[in-house]
């Protein structure tokens, strides 16, 4: 691969406003902040237009003519054994200043608060008002703080409670700024029993993002995906995207709805660890690093690549594999102890795949008949070694855009195009089960954000960001995609400089890319969207021989250290933070025993393995 076969051979969103003016006899205030000031900001807080404005938890609220505190009507909401009936709405705010929140409530048990202030979170209640109540709070918002989350509720399967006359009186929260738009290309990704992946377009001048959950506001991000934890198995959940900047919240996006799987597991990658650990083993082949043996990979490998399945001509798409000869590697396992080896990783929760292509295997799938024969022959190499998946690793001149492919969404290359029809017939083959990952280097994608579709005739290769079609029309069958950080000139990355292999800025700018989304050769009309964390490991090289851009373990912890906890970033700033980044990839596991096991040992210490 990858890694240890061959050298690259290729080249290389602020919101301001003004402050507050000061004079030497104090502040001055114009009439138009006067006016702001004494202005009920909440949207509508008397619910004379039902719930618009209003998200409430599980669909418990709803407009109610009786009983009224003022006007024609009034919220009631009812909580369940599990949810609390929650109602809430975010307002603009301004910045360092003061609010006082009301409203009259009616019921058992009511909550009335505000969240997000920027300072210390308020709330009051009532443990019962039998008649109407009137309940009040006050705070001040923070520094930065530009908007803020109202909301009341109940308790625990307590009866209905109702809520009238809601507001907020203080400074509107009018910047000069508009708002930002609702975010587009909202999808679900990885699934799990108590877990669903979310990723979404970018949405410029946005200073961070909110999901909502079942129509109220889950938690806040600064990137682009997020996982959303802490869900029931076998459960449909509606999920929304809000967009802020200094003009407070955007509309929501569109409705994606996922169901958690069920509480037995299941599915393309609910059984892999929270981390995983991912290499390549030289299978077919030996090479300065020497030949080692399924049965004795350590534990601390999740996801065992064999590598290569190759093909019989390049455009064949008959794929063969076979064990190393004996010539080649004496210490060889037979192939009855090779497949026993294989069950036995299987049976300890590992999984593995067969990898096709790496640096000597170009394939390409440039007609439907060596389409059909790449399905055909990989299916008899799973069937053969009852593996669990596929691994693409094309390089070179495998996958290459037509003159005039511009639009990652709707490529007409053939070799994209069959790859693309290839990979879902497999799918469709082995069900929910099948593990599907890929190896692109960094040219074949993050290369796209410069020069994706530029081709022969905009003087660039036709192959920059030629992934980028192939892994947008599979993400959502996609286990894991790890770049190859390595072999590589240097990247431009969402901050428009350059990052040059080797160290942790690296790792950062081109997985922050991955995480994030970005425009395509400059193009904010074609945004690739973000990856969902838990699809995304790091590539890098096991040792100084196994691939040019060996990265030392402090830098790779380094790297980790930011893109997960957001520390240690050095001078690229992450556009988010990413606890549940999958893992780390690397060619390969015979070059990491030939270094002393120094990459994976570092990795389960990181993780604690």
């Amino acid at each position: 691969m990858v890694g240890s076969r061959r050298p690259s051979r290729y080249p290389r969103l602020v919101a301001a406003f003004a402050a507050a003016v000061l004079t030497a006899g104090g502040l001055v205030v114009s009439a138009e902040t006067a006016r702001a000031a004494d202005a009920d900001i909440a949207t509508n807080g008397g619910f004379e237009s039902g719930l618009t404005g209003w998200s409430c938890t599980s669909g418990s609220g709803v407009a109610v003519s009786t009983p009224v505190h003022g006007g024609a009507a009034a919220l009631k909401a009812t909580p369940a054994g599990s949810d609390n009936a929650k109602c809430s709405q975010t307002v603009t705010v301004r910045p360092d200043s003061a609010y006082t929140l009301s409203a009259w409530v009616q019921g058992s048990y009511v909550y009335l608060g505000a969240s997000g202030t920027g300072t210390a979170d308020v709330s009051t209640w009532t443990p019962s008002a039998p008649s109407w109540q009137k309940l009040t709070t006050s705070f001040r918002t923070g520094p930065a703080t530009t908007s803020v989350t109202l909301y009341s509720n109940g308790w625990y399967g307590t009866p209905a409670y109702h809520v009238d006359d809601l507001s907020l009186v203080g400074p509107g929260g009018e910047t000069g700024q508009p708002p930002a738009a609702a975010p587009a290309g909202l999808r679900s990704s990885t699934v799990t029993a108590s877990s669903v992946g979310l990723a979404w377009s970018p949405v410029p001048g946005a200073t961070g993002y909110t999901v909502h959950r079942d129509g109220a506001p889950n938690l806040n991000v600064t990137g682009t995906s997020t996982t959303v934890t802490g869900l029931s198995p076998a459960t449909a959940y509606r999920f929304q995207v809000s967009a802020t900047n200094a003009a407070g919240r955007s509309p929501l996006s569109s409705v994606v709805t996922a169901t958690t799987r069920p509480a037995d597991g299941g599915g393309n990658e609910s059984d892999l660890p929270a981390h995983a650990l991912v290499g390549y083993l030289h299978s077919s082949f030996a090479n300065g690093s020497g030949y080692t043996r399924m049965a004795d990979v350590p534990a601390s490998w999740d996801v065992i690549n064999l590598a290569f399945g190759e093909p019989t001509s390049v455009t064949s798409g008959d794929i063969r594999f076979s064990l190393c000869p004996v010539a080649e590697c004496p210490n060889v396992e037979s192939p009855a102890e090779f497949k026993a080896a294989i069950k036995g990783k299987q049976a300890a929760g590992k999984k593995v795949l067969i990898s096709i292509g790496g640096q000597n295997g170009q394939v390409q799938l440039a007609s439907t008949a060596a389409r059909d024969a790449f399905v055909s022959s990989v299916s008899k190499i799973i069937d053969e070694y009852g593996l669990d998946g596929l691994d693409i690793d094309f390089e070179g001149h495998s996958l290459s855009l037509n003159n005039g492919d511009t639009d990652f969404r709707n490529p007409t290359s053939p070799v994209i195009v069959n790859l693309i029809s290839a990979v879902k017939s497999l799918k469709a083959k082995y069900g929910a089960d099948f593990v599907l990952t890929m190896a692109p280097e960094t040219f074949f994608v993050q290369l796209g954000y410069q020069f994706y579709g530029s081709g022969p005739f905009g003087g660039q290769d036709p192959r920059a960001g030629a992934y980028l079609p192939v892994i947008h029309a599979l993400r959502d069958d996609l286990t894991l995609l790890h770049v190859q950080d390595y072999n590589s000139g240097p990247i431009m990355g969402l901050d428009n400089q350059y990052h040059t292999m080797g160290g942790a800025d690296f790792h950062i700018a081109m997985t922050d890319m991955l995480l994030t989304g970005f425009p395509v050769a400059g193009d904010t009309t074609k945004v690739f969207p973000a990856l969902d964390p838990g699809q995304v490991a790091i590539g890098l090289p096991a040792s100084q021989q196994a691939g040019n851009g060996h990265t030392t373990p402090s830098e790779v912890n380094k790297a980790l250290d930011c893109l997960t906890k957001k520390t240690n970033c050095g001078s690229y700033q992450t556009h988010g933070t990413w606890p549940a980044l999958r893992g780390l990839m690397t060619w390969s596991i015979n070059w990491d025993r030939f270094n002393q096991w120094e990459f994976s040992r570092n990795f389960d210490a990181y993780f604690g393995s």
